[in-house]
């Protein structure tokens, strides 16, 4: 049974939810939120300034300025400069650590699982966030002051009544945020140029590093994907080929012998910089006598068809097997 008070409470609580006004800030990080997703996926404005623009804030202030809107969302908790500082902070914190949890699923670091994760994060503590404030009197809320931004913050640097010594250490204090903010933004915008390589990988069935098939029987399908990141700091044409092997270990000499190696498939893609690509691709055999599937990566070089057998993969990029069983 209900008490009184409590139910008083619920319908107290369900009639401020439903019926006060949205806060502006927590709408303006909707509506900022809303364009920015437009602006990375609208073809226009890509390889645009204003992408940049758009987009740096979700990274370096909004998920933190929402978990902090959620934890304090009365008007005396923190101050101003407190809740900038720390928007920032928790911003820089929370989003690698939401790439880091993506990098341990099947979607990994990619555009749209991070693009989808940050989103439902900053709406999630949006939510939370108004329903924290609609459950407090009106004058203990938190409103963003836009009218008076300015001395806002001129007062929380410059307090009435401080000293020199306060005065200079509020002047530091504030560059060093400047200085803070301004370098991490260079460093996202501009990153410097590091080690120039190509990731190639397959994965099993269900988009993971498992699952593997190792029996084949003749005239059936099975299923993989063959992934490539282009780490190489400009565009690259890729030529990714499927050979059939059936190799032989020799216990004299310790080694393993190509004895037939017949092309299976072959394509080309083009990858620009950053962008990662994932194929599903059908491993399937004609014939007995396989036991290796190999995969062979090349970037614009691509020998002709004269060189083969070990020379051939010795000559591609990057190259991959897997050993298999043909029935």
């Amino acid at each position: 049974m209900i008490l009184l008070s409590e139910k008083t409470r619920i319908e107290k609580s369900y009639s401020a939810i439903f019926k006060e006004k949205f806060p502006v800030d927590l709408a303006l990080v909707v509506v900022w939120m809303v364009v920015s997703i437009v602006a990375i996926y609208l073809p226009l404005l890509i390889a645009t300034p204003l992408r940049i623009i758009l987009t740096l804030p979700i990274v370096l202030f909004i998920p933190g300025y929402c978990l902090i809107a959620a934890l304090f969302p009365k008007n005396d908790d923190i101050n101003l400069i407190e809740r900038m500082v720390l928007s920032i902070g928790l911003s820089i914190i929370v989003v690698p650590l939401i790439g880091l949890g993506l990098h341990f699923t099947s979607w990994g670091i990619r555009l749209d699982p991070i693009v989808i994760s940050l989103t439902i994060f900053t709406f999630v503590l949006v939510i939370i966030a108004y329903i924290q404030r609609v459950l407090l009197p009106s004058e203990e809320r938190f409103g963003f002051p836009f009218s008076e931004i300015g001395g806002t913050i001129r007062k929380e640097i410059f307090p009435a009544g401080g000293g020199t010594v306060e005065r200079i250490l509020s002047v530091v204090l504030t560059v060093l945020i400047l200085i803070a903010i301004i370098t991490t933004i260079y460093v996202i915008t501009v990153p410097r140029d590091g080690e120039r390589f190509t990731e190639f990988f397959i994965l099993g069935e269900n988009r993971t590093a498992a699952d593997y098939p190792d029996t084949i029987i003749i005239g059936q399908d099975y299923p993989v994907y063959v992934s490539v990141r282009n780490h190489e700091y400009r565009n690259i044409t890729y030529t990714i080929e499927t050979w059939m092997i059936r190799s032989e270990f020799d216990n004299m000499t310790n080694r393993s012998y190509i004895t037939a190696m017949d092309p299976n498939d072959r394509l080309s893609l083009t990858l620009p910089h950053n962008e990662t690509t994932i194929i599903p691709y059908n491993i399937s055999a004609d014939k007995m006598g396989y036991n290796r599937v190999d995969f062979l990566l090349f970037d614009e070089i691509v020998p002709g068809f004269n060189i083969a057998g070990s020379d051939r993969i010795n000559a591609s990029y990057r190259d991959l097997h897997l050993w298999v069983t043909v029935e």
